[in-house]
């Protein structure tokens, strides 16, 4: 007898070999039909398998539908399929090479003698849909792989042949068909194509073979797809509302900052976007400043021997921009923590200099492929509120608490109040003892529970010297950004032999926890332009206010307005142009400023200002010093 456990607890049995598709329509016929695969097993040995897998020994078992997020992944790793299937259909000459899921869709790779065109992409979506409608099965099988890769060849799939031949010898490969295709792939897939209805492709976009940009350059489309129409159409929805708010975009049209092609990857700031930046990294300060961080300045180049000491010469060196001056390899830095401990190792330290906070607004620099870079989000040259707390094992968990709550504020304050708080443990291949991998992980965790955060534990994704926690921001669009983090690591300091006298009056190593609050300034005034749309508040706005005259006769009043914001620190223009007053308020709307005064001759005889705050916001007339006491007010408490 074969006994299968359900997640309710309850157990079914079988005389023999049973295959999941069956467990199901043991249970019922409406699981049966909205089965999509199983999961056999439990944690992290648990695996994702077909519907048609047998099942040939005692286990746990959960049938996967299109309502658990594996669902959603094997709808869309078929759909790929699917898209693949189409392509050939339409063109056989095409090959294949590669279809993975990624966040939010799929896509695949193709190799052709033109172009394809978004009137293909139309073309492509019709096929794939009237292919999904055939409902046909999809079906698996395993071939050795020497036999698999003379079978693609005798297919003209010189790709895909060439994938399979990269496969140790010794090992079997599974494949996929469905109809007329079959395709190289590990599943699980849905047991038929009529189970994909929710889909659509998005794009294309150019791909080197195996990402190697000496190889060819490949087509590939990208699609996306879902388990309801209503849960594309939200998507395609917020897809047309991040277009409106793409940082690049908004960019451009205030003026902010650009990306030029003699330097790829690294930011032109213009004088309002630096403006922006000020205003953050003047802001961060203030956090280093009233939390006890010392703020600190490393070099950005720094010699070979450093980096082989942390490892990074041989792990991460094509990563690093690197140089060389009288026989002597230098590399930009990639990140700070290096310079931290050589600051830290100046001076003999005692146990009462502990806990000891750096923080640095270091610039770092990272070989990034051209291919990933995106507008400010993903650059080659970034500056980081990079912080490193240099403490004791028994200080990790009051410095953990106290770091959640100040990135709470802080994110807050920046307008952002949906958290996510994720703990990565101790990974299979690692450091340390499994007392100090203890103590590591509990003071993280525990840190959290006193700051009163709900979080999830990602098993085995710390670090191989040290267990981390990531803090990711929720946006206006419900789109995720992992900005925070918080990492314990005993490893750098043993590396650079960074040590503490204590109290014993012995030589201890210290605890470094590498902390970062906004991450990357670069990414995150991406990330902010997006989520106010360009329509920062008025602490951050480039421009709080414009001073706009109705006639040339209050142009000096309007001057006298300007100066007097300006003493008040404000960072003010005016506009006193010729121009019709609703032409001239139209145009300052259109560049986002939180506050426009117009001054006619009644308010000129009166000192007093006309308030249109952004958002076409008639705040009246009101004298010069209550509007002052409420911007004032307003840049205060971040509103």
């Amino acid at each position: 007898m074969i006994s299968i456990q359900l997640p309710d607890g309850s157990k079914r049995e079988f005389p023999g070999p049973v295959t999941v598709a069956e467990v199901a329509q043991s249970i019922g016929t409406g699981l049966a039909k909205a089965a999509l695969a199983g999961r056999i097993g439990q944690g992290t040995s648990a695996r994702v398998v077909d519907t048609s897998f047998l099942i040939d020994r005692d286990a746990p078992l959960a049938i996967i539908t299109d309502k658990d997020p594996a669902g959603l992944e094997v709808i869309r790793h078929s759909t790929a399929h699917l898209l693949a299937y189409a392509v050939k259909e339409l063109f056989p000459e095409v090959q294949v090479t590669i279809g993975p899921v990624i966040e939010n869709g799929f896509f695949y790779d193709f190799s052709y003698k033109r172009p394809f065109t978004p009137e293909d992409l139309v073309v492509i979506e019709a096929k794939m849909t009237e292919l999904a409608k055939k409902d046909e099965k999809v079906e698996r099988r395993v071939l050795p792989r020497d036999e698999a890769v003379e079978y693609f060849k005798g297919l003209g799939e010189a790709y895909k042949a060439e994938i399979i031949a990269s496969i140790p010898a010794n090992e079997d490969v599974s494949l996929y068909r469905e109809g007329k295709f079959e395709d190289l792939c590990r599943g699980p897939h849905v047991p038929s194509t009529g189970k994909l209805k929710h889909f659509k492709l998005m794009k294309v976009a150019g791909a080197y073979w195996r990402g190697d940009h000496r190889n060819e350059m490949l087509q590939r489309i990208y699609g996306t797809a879902w388990a309801t129409k209503e849960e594309l159409q939200q998507y395609l929805t917020m897809l047309e509302e991040a277009e409106k708010r793409d940082h690049r975009k908004l960019g451009r049209e205030l003026d902010l900052f650009h990306i030029d092609e003699h330097a790829p990857g690294v930011v032109f700031w213009h004088p309002k976007g630096w403006a922006v930046w000020q205003q953050v990294e003047q802001y961060m300060r203030s956090i280093y400043r009233d939390n006890g961080y010392q703020e600190v300045k490393g070099p950005q180049l720094l010699e070979q021997s450093l980096w082989e000491k942390t490892g990074h010469w041989g792990k991460y060196r094509e990563n690093m921009f690197t140089t060389e001056s009288e026989k002597r390899d230098y590399a930009l830095k990639p990140m700070n923590c290096p310079g931290h401990i050589l600051i830290f190792k100046q001076g003999i330290k005692s146990y009462r200099d502990l806990p000891l906070r750096y923080g640095e607004f270091g610039q770092c620099h990272r070989n990034e492929p051209t291919g990933g870079l995106h507008g400010i989000m993903r650059v080659r040259g970034f500056t980081q509120d990079d912080g490193h707390v240099f403490c004791t094992e028994d200080q990790i968990l009051n410095e953990c608490a106290a770091f959640t709550t100040l990135l709470q504020k802080v994110y807050k304050d920046f307008g952002f109040t949906n958290i996510i708080y994720k703990v990565a443990t101790r990974p299979d291949a690692r450091i340390g003892t499994d007392e100090s991998w203890d103590r590591a992980e509990h003071a993280l965790l525990e840190s959290l529970r006193r700051s009163g955060c709900e979080f999830e534990i990602a098993v085995g994704e710390g670090a191989f010297y040290g267990p981390k926690v990531e803090y990711t921001l929720k946006d206006a669009l419900g789109r995720e950004w992992q900005c925070g983090t918080i990492q314990v690591d005993p490893n750098m300091p043993e590396r650079l032999d960074a040590e503490f006298v204590g109290e014993d009056g012995g030589r201890h190593r210290p605890i470094m926890l590498h902390r970062a609050i906004v991450g990357s300034l670069e990414r995150f005034i991406g990330i902010l332009i997006e989520q106010h749309a360009g329509a920062l508040p008025a602490w951050l706005a480039p421009t709080q206010v414009v001073v706009l005259n109705i006639t040339e006769a209050q142009a000096e009043y309007a001057r006298e307005v300007v100066k007097s914001l300006q003493k008040q620190g404000l960072r003010v223009e005016s506009d006193l142009r010729n121009e019709k007053i609703n032409y001239k308020i139209r145009e300052h709307s259109m560049q986002k400023v939180p506050f426009l005064l117009v001054v006619g001759d009644k308010e000129k005889a009166n000192g007093a200002v006309a308030v249109r705050a952004r958002g076409n916001q008639d705040l009246g007339v009101m004298p010069l010093a209550d509007f002052q006491s409420k911007i004032a007010s307003d840049i205060a408490q971040k509103v």
